[in-house]
């Protein structure tokens, strides 16, 4: 299964899904049970509770793992190790060391000196 089930945090899903249940009772009475409104509604219901609850910087303990105000993660950064210097660069292992293009018997014919002619 290529979700890890085990990393899931289950009590924040359960809190996501209280708000899911808010937002639509909320959508479905005002709407006066339109289900188009009502769905519209209830997106916008869930969209602004979540996000009052994920960014909005109070210390409540149901926050996701991966979201954290700006003085927790600014106090949590630590520098970045320095890059290690460079390697000598390696030589490759090509045996050919010339590099000059091969000669090809068919194109690269030098021409003959023209024949000798005969004194008179």
């Amino acid at each position: 299964m290529p979700i890890d089930l085990a990393q899931v945090d289950w009590l924040y899903v359960i809190l996501l899904a209280v708000f899911v249940a808010v937002s639509t009772f909320l959508g479905g009475l005002l709407s006066f049970s339109h289900r188009g409104t009502g769905a519209v509604l209830s997106a916008v219901f869930f969209a602004a509770i979540f996000i009052f609850w994920t960014y909005y910087p109070h210390r409540v303990p149901f926050l996701p793992r991966t979201i954290t105000t700006t003085q927790e993660s600014a106090a949590k950064q630590t520098p970045a190790p320095a890059p290690a210097a460079p390697a000598a660069p390696q030589r490759p292992s090509n045996p050919v060391r010339d590099i000059t293009p091969p000669k090809n018997p068919v194109t690269d014919v030098t021409p003959s000196s023209p024949p000798a002619t005969p004194a008179r």
